[in-house]
């Protein structure tokens, strides 16, 4: 019989107290399964504690992008901040690294610093680390990233190409062009991996169902449809299990003036779409299709 190992993981815990709070209540009402904490965010601190307390399989989104470091040397005179004291940004930081303005040396370090404060925070080593916006499968970055990974023994990551993506034509095309970049440095990035013993579940999805995206529909589909092109010809019998992790980001909205990563909470962090995707997770007909299907939501640890 076939089972579908599912990874439900609610991304950037920390953030924020309404992002910790929105998460935490995914988890107790088994609609998310795993999270990734930003030690740099906010309210890293209480995640942590809500974690040891819920039993919350935790892992680390390591942040290279959005507000400060962690790395005190790093603070001032780095290569990793803009003239305003912080992190480029989601696309600044492409940027930077497109230009070669990045030193690599510093990107480790930060990384280390995460890592370390990850531990200092949770008592534990993560289990698994990604990358906030994505930023660990980028050009040279992604060595780096395989590097730490391997330094301390963390086992699992995020490789995000989705299945069946450039299908889904809800996408809008600017955000579609991002994508499909994300998918590229993706894949580019499995042989680096790989040869590191990095693993990762067998499918990823979570471009085509973030925010005002996310539907019953959408979620129920495209497991369907990715699990059906992982096995070649459709789900079969015969003991198949599959590993997918599906990327999630609910919440309560972030307050203006409470949250973020040292810069307040952005345009995303305070819409709607963090509700809408909170309460998309926890209906009930969600839960009814994974039973339906045979899909055990889990964490990295059950793969």
């Amino acid at each position: 019989m076939l089972q579908v190992k599912l990874i439900v993981t609610g991304d950037d815990f920390g953030y924020c107290p309404r992002r910790n709070q929105g998460i935490v209540e995914c988890f107790l009402a088994g609609a998310v399964s795993n999270v990734s904490l930003l030690v740099n965010g906010s309210a890293a601190a209480d995640a942590a504690r809500l974690a040891r307390r819920h039993n919350i399989p935790i892992g680390l989104h390591a942040n290279l992008s959005e507000g400060s470091p962690v790395c005190e040397v790093l603070k001032t005179n780095s290569s990793l901040l803009n003239q305003d004291g912080f992190f480029h940004g989601k696309m600044g930081f492409r940027t930077a690294l497109s230009k070669g303005l990045l030193k690599m040396s510093e990107v480790k370090q930060e990384l280390k610093a995460q890592v370390e404060l990850f531990r200092e925070l949770t008592g534990h080593l993560p289990p698994h680390m990604d990358g906030h916006q994505h930023v660990h499968v980028l050009p040279e970055v992604r060595y780096v990233f395989a590097q730490v990974l391997e330094e301390y023994g963390i086992k699992y990551t995020r490789v995000p190409v989705e299945p069946g993506l450039r299908k889904c034509d809800w996408i809008a095309p600017s955000l579609m062009d991002f994508y499909q970049g994300v998918e590229e440095d993706s894949l580019n990035t499995v042989d680096v991996f790989t040869k590191h013993g990095i693993r990762w579940p067998d499918i990823y999805i979570g471009l085509s169902t973030m925010g005002k995206n996310m539907s019953v529909g959408n979620i129920g589909s495209a497991i369907d449809a990715a699990v059906g092109d992982f096995l070649g010809q459709g789900p079969r019998s015969g003991g198949v299990t599959v590993s997918v992790e599906l990327m999630v980001h609910p919440g309560y909205p972030s307050a203006p003036d409470a949250g973020g990563c040292g810069e307040g909470p952005d345009d995303f962090s305070q819409s709607w779409e963090r509700l809408h995707e909170l309460q998309t997770l926890m209906e009930p007909e969600l839960q009814r299709h994974y039973k339906t299907r045979n899909i055990q939501l889990c964490s990295f640890k059950d793969i």
